[in-house]
């Protein structure tokens, strides 16, 4: 059996009842956090908290030499741990798929997406949410400014009036996470008076929620990370209001349809 288990947004307490049981069951965990990482927890404190031993891979030891996760899969109970959700945004879908195709029963235990956070915490209406981008850092693609896959994203959701969340690129073997302010900056460019809304380490005890022009919102320090970005499309009238009371949005930014 191989289960996929999701960690949720935070520390080693933000995992669901369902994912813990699972983990705390296993013979055999793996894990990797080259896709999204706890900024709340080592590893030493997952295996500390829930008593087991975790065997770290890093994206080669996941996705071109999966054989040790499979092997042991056939025979024992093994989970696999990424932050977040472990089917959101990462290519485990394939490991999922191989684990299959030798037999061997694959199931998702889900944990809490920054996608759906950034809706709760903004008060954005999950719905009117448009295709999500990953604003890169300029080295990762090789030009400054916006990527133009980026740019066609978001104006093809404003143009349909949705609005774009936008992740901020990770490294986590380089311990480097883009910022808000930086990504803010840059968006910028091509939209320097547009809403920006500003989500920091959504899942903490000490979330930040911030709303203001994208030009302003680069001159901001958010503290530490994960952070991450919306830029609003056309806005309910609920949407507005919880924009100024829960992100201290200008109100000459907010215009209900």
């Amino acid at each position: 059996m191989l289960t996929f288990v999701g960690l949720g947004l935070y520390d080693e307490r933000s995992i669901t009842v369902e994912g813990r049981d699972a983990l705390r069951g296993a013979d055999r965990v793996f894990a990797e956090f080259y896709t999204s990482k706890l900024l709340g927890a080592t590893v030493a404190d997952l295996e500390a908290h829930h008593g087991v031993e975790i065997e770290v891979r890093d994206r080669a030891g996941v996705e071109q030499r999966p054989d040790p996760i499979l092997d042991a899969a056939e025979t024992e109970d093994v989970v696999f741990l990424t932050a977040g959700d472990t089917m959101i945004s990462t290519t485990h879908a394939d490991l999922r798929l191989r684990a299959i195709e030798r037999g061997v029963d694959a199931r998702v235990i889900h944990g809490v997406t920054a996608e759906s956070a950034a809706s709760g915490l903004t008060g954005l209406q999950n719905y009117r949410f448009g295709k999500a981008v990953t604003l890169p850092f300029p080295y990762a693609h090789g030009a400054d400014g916006v990527p133009k896959s980026v740019t066609e994203s978001v104006e093809a959701n404003r143009e349909r009036g949705l609005h774009t969340l936008v992740y901020l690129d990770i490294k986590a073997e380089r311990d480097e996470y883009m910022t808000a302010d930086a990504a803010a900056s840059t968006l910028a460019t091509d939209w320097n008076d547009a809403l920006g809304v500003v989500v920091a380490r959504a899942g903490s005890p000490d979330p930040v929620v911030a709303a203001d022009r994208l030009s302003a919102l680069a001159e901001r320090d958010f503290g530490d990370p994960l952070h991450l970005l919306v830029i609003p499309g056309d806005l309910h009238h609920i949407e507005a209001d919880a924009l100024r009371e829960l992100a201290g949005a200008p109100p000459e930014l907010l215009e209900p349809i």
